[in-house]
């Protein structure tokens, strides 16, 4: 007995075609398979299609495909010659059709390949929304990897999450943003067209809109990131904000910090990277340049610079 997987197509162009013995009758015994550039026009007009899945037994195999010639458009050596072999031994073929065609699709050009990734992307889609998570519009969404998430979470359009992502319970991303590699606390929103990767984000965490948190930072509960901050290789402590314009970089930030407007940690000397330490309850003035290393704590009369 052998086996081989068909489908049956509106548009077979480009497909090898399954020649039955009743070619009107689905359930005719299959003759061979004929490839598109050899095909009668007869036999152009057949629907029923080979997937390229075939299943026979070691022994048989190996004897057909030692007989197999070249004798052909392409002048080639077609391993579906093997089912006419099989059909003239009167071994029994089986075919089998697959619960969805975009399993089988090829792929022959660029245009196919984003028919296929559209029909793999809504089939993510679907599963996200049976499992509960809200998708504003499923046909604008990408998922490009593995997600665990919580209850309630909703993902606004042009979202693209990547690699190993995890949602905590009422996340909500926002329009047009990318998360990469992330760990997301519940609560936490995520406003439009931020650019999340290899970071770890707090419980009722605020981020963005266009806010870039970079690789290795990890934002404890209740942070607030605002507009055009980008944020690398640091630890921001609960309650603490860096809200406007603003580069942290290499940095670590206590406990309800407030980092003023267009700050910068200037973390690179030209050869080597120094690390800035802001403590606890520190405030930090819009426009200030921290230039590493350096630590800025509090004192009973305010800021004060501790080394530099």
């Amino acid at each position: 007995m052998a086996t081989c997987r068909t489908a049956e197509l509106t548009d077979p162009t480009g497909y090898g075609r399954i020649l039955r013995d009743a070619p009107s009758a689905k359930g005719g015994r299959v003759t061979g398979i004929v490839e598109q550039k050899d095909a009668r026009p007869e036999q152009l007009a057949i629907r029923e299609i080979n997937t390229g899945f075939m299943a026979a037994a070691a022994a048989a195999l190996k004897r057909w495909v030692g007989a197999l010639g070249n004798d052909n458009a392409q002048g080639e050596y077609y391993l579906t010659d093997v089912i006419a072999q099989a059909a003239a031994e009167g071994v029994a073929i089986n075919t089998v059709v697959p619960a969805d065609l975009f399993e089988i699709m090829g792929v022959n050009n660029r245009a196919q390949l984003a028919e296929l990734e559209r029909d793999y992307q809504h089939q993510q889609a679907q599963r996200l929304m049976h499992a509960g998570v809200t998708l504003r519009d499923p046909a604008r969404f990408d998922l490009r990897g593995r997600i665990e998430h919580g209850q309630d979470v909703c993902i606004d359009v042009n979202v693209i999450l990547e690699g190993e992502v995890k949602l905590g319970n009422r996340v909500f991303i926002g329009p047009g943003s990318v998360i990469r590699n992330a760990v997301i606390g519940d609560d936490t929103i995520i406003q439009a067209h931020c650019v999340i990767e290899d970071a770890v984000i707090g419980v009722n965490a605020r981020i963005g809109p266009f806010a870039r948190i970079r690789p290795e930072t990890r934002l404890a509960n209740d942070v607030h990131i605002g507009n055009f901050v980008e944020i690398k290789k640091s630890d921001i402590g609960a309650g603490s904000k860096v809200n406007h314009l603003s580069y942290i970089g290499d940095t670590s930030i206590g406990a309800r910090v407030n980092v003023g407007a267009g700050t910068i940690t200037c973390n690179y000397d030209g050869a080597n990277k120094h690390r800035t330490v802001i403590e606890d309850d520190a405030f930090i003035g819009s426009d200030s340049q921290l230039v590493a290393p350096v630590t800025v704590g509090l004192t009973v009369h305010g800021i004060q610079q501790k080394g530099g």
